[in-house]
Formats: C-alpha cells, sequence, structure tokens
C-alpha cells in the first residue's frame, strides 16, 4: 500500500527528504528539447524513473509528493554540455542513473532558460536539489548543507573574452568584476560534486557546472586566474 500524497505547500516550512521520494504531477523537463507531464522517482540521492505517474500497488514505494504542475528543471550549462557531447551526451539530463540534481520551479520554464540560462526568484523557487539533498527551500537556502572540499573551487575565476573574473571567496561569499568594475554582482554560493549553486544579493538563484578544470555559468566559460 503506498503512502498517501502531500503537496509541497501543503505545510509550508516542513522541508521533504529528497534522496528517496516520488515526485508526482510535475511539468519534467527531461533536456531543453523534451518535456512530460508525470513522475520523477529518486533512490538514494540517484533518478530512477521519469515517465507517466503509474498506478498504486507499489508496496516499496517511497513517499509520494504532489508537484501539482511545477516545474522540475535539470541544472544544466550549456558549455558543460558541449564539453560533455561525444563522451556523455545525457549527463546533466533527468534520466534514470543521472544524479537527482534539479530545480522546482513554481512558473513554466522555457527551452531557452533548461539550456543553461536559468535564473529564479526566490519567490519563483520551490527547491533545489543537488543529488538528492535538499539546497534550497522555498526561496531560501538550507542550512548545514554538505559542501565539497573548498579548494576545489575558492580562488578566481575568469573568462577574458566576457571581461568577467569571479572570485569565489572563503565562507562562500562571490564577487564579480565586470569590464573592470568590482563587485558588479555579489553574493552566496554554495558546492556539491560538480555543481555551483549561486544566490545574487540583487535577488537570484543561478548554477554553474564545473567539468576539467573549466567552470561552466550561463554563456560563459571560466578558468582559473
Amino acid at each position: 500500500m503506498t503512502e498517501p500524497a502531500s503537496g509541497l505547500q501543503d505545510h509550508p516550512g516542513a522541508r521533504p527528504d529528497m534522496s528517496s521520494v516520488r515526485l508526482f504531477d510535475g511539468r519534467l523537463h527531461i533536456d531543453p528539447v523534451r518535456a512530460i507531464r508525470g513522475a520523477l522517482q529518486i533512490e538514494d540521492g540517484v533518478i530512477s524513473y521519469v515517465g507517466p505517474e503509474r498506478a498504486g500497488g507499489e508496496t516499496s514505494a517511497p513517499p509520494r509528493v504532489d508537484l501539482r504542475g511545477a516545474s522540475v528543471v535539470p541544472l544544466q550549462v550549456r558549455g558543460a554540455v558541449g564539453a560533455r557531447r561525444d563522451s556523455d551526451p545525457e549527463a546533466y539530463d533527468l534520466v534514470p542513473g543521472n544524479p537527482a540534481t534539479f530545480a522546482i520551479v513554481s512558473r513554466r520554464v522555457s527551452a531557452a532558460e533548461v539550456r543553461g540560462t536559468l535564473m529564479i526568484r526566490p519567490a519563483d523557487l520551490v527547491a533545489i536539489v543537488v543529488a538528492g539533498e535538499l539546497v534550497a527551500w522555498e526561496g531560501e537556502p538550507v542550512a548545514g548543507v554538505t559542501v565539497d572540499v573548498a579548494a576545489d573551487w575558492e580562488g578566481a575565476w575568469e573568462d577574458p573574452s566576457h571581461a568577467l573574473e569571479q572570485h569565489l571567496l572563503p565562507g562562500g561569499r562571490y564577487s564579480e568584476t565586470r569590464s573592470g568594475r568590482t563587485d558588479a554582482y555579489t553574493g552566496r554560493y554554495w558546492t556539491r560534486g560538480d555543481c555551483i549553486v549561486y544566490l545574487d544579493d540583487s535577488g537570484f538563484w543561478a548554477f554553474g557546472v564545473q567539468h576539467r578544470g573549466t567552470l561552466f555559468h550561463a554563456d560563459f566559460v571560466m578558468r582559473r586566474a
């Protein structure tokens, strides 16, 4: 017998365990091209099912959470997808076997945003999940999030073609210099695996991916300064 479903907003402030859960009735952006209305199941932080919602009767199903039409968006970045196109073209898609890394957004999301320019206002953000761990909930960061070794991320990154320097500072703060203007953007960041999550002080969430010593964020391709 399956556990009765609850909606994400049924209990404001109560955070679901995203490491093992079945999310249903969501608009699932499997990749920038494919989007379906259906269910996504996570087991031990890994996606185990994506597809149409199936009838009950599963005896060992994880807790079910009703997305009520919210968008589930993989945290892709165009440059990182391109860098892995030949070796692992589905590395960042919402497909079984991949880490459960995505954002849940209350509004509809365009294909262009899924490709790598996703920026989310806190008012629109339901959750950010990285490898099955809840990083943000209801627009706010979750306290006590696990982060990776700081040395893998801290320091200055630059994209000379865009006159950009991004400084990932100790303690989880960042500052960007753009076209010589210091502190053009500032905010907080969190890292897990190859993913970085930004919360800008001006009021939006954004994302990046590190692959083989290159940090991809939006249209930027950054390397160690």
